[in-house]
C-alpha cells in the first residue's frame, strides 16, 4: 500500500474538466476517471476537499456579459457550480466513498451549507468533501474559493 505524502488535499475542479471533450455538460467517463483516482487517494488516507467550477454550465463573465446583470449572471453560475458538485458528488458514492456536498449559498434540500468546522469533521470521519457555490459571493470565481 502507498503512503500518502500530504494529510489532506483540496482539488480544485474546473467545470470544463468535467464536460471532457464535449465542451458543455457532463463527460461521466472523465467523472468516473476522475473519482477513482480520487478513491485511490481516500483509501490511503488523504482527506479529500474538492471545489468545483461550473463553466461547463454556465460562465458568469462570459455567458452574460452585458445581457444579463453581472452579480445575477454570476449567482447563475453558483448554481452551475452546485449541479456539477451534485453530479461529482453522485459519481463518487458510486465508488464507495462517503461524500458530503456543501455550498455557500443555502440550498438545504440536497446539500450542507458550508461551515468550516463541518467540513473538517467530515474530512476527519474519511468523507470526501465537494463544495459548490464557490464564496457564494458575485464577482468571485470559485478559483477565489478554493
Amino acid at each position: 500500500m502507498s503512503t500518502a505524502k500530504y494529510k489532506r488535499v483540496l482539488i480544485k475542479i474546473s467545470g470544463e474538466a468535467l464536460a471532457g471533450g464535449k465542451g458543455s455538460g457532463l463527460d461521466f467517463e472523465v467523472l468516473s476517471r476522475l473519482s477513482g483516482v480520487i478513491k485511490k487517494c481516500v483509501d490511503i488516507g488523504v482527506q479529500v476537499g474538492i471545489v468545483v467550477g461550473g463553466g461547463n454550465i454556465w460562465r458568469g463573465v462570459k455567458d452574460g456579459a452585458g445581457k444579463i446583470d453581472r452579480a445575477r449572471s454570476d449567482h447563475m453560475g453558483m448554481l452551475g457550480t452546485a449541479i456539477n458538485a451534485l453530479a461529482l458528488a453522485d459519481v463518487l458514492e458510486q465508488h464507495d466513498l462517503d461524500v458530503r456536498v456543501q455550498t455557500a449559498i443555502e440550498m438545504s434540500a440536497f446539500a450542507e451549507p458550508y461551515i468550516r468546522l463541518k467540513a473538517i469533521s467530515h474530512l476527519n470521519k474519511g468523507r470526501v468533501v465537494v463544495f459548490g457555490c464557490g464564496t457564494g459571493s458575485p464577482y468571485m470565481s470559485t478559483d477565489t474559493a478554493a
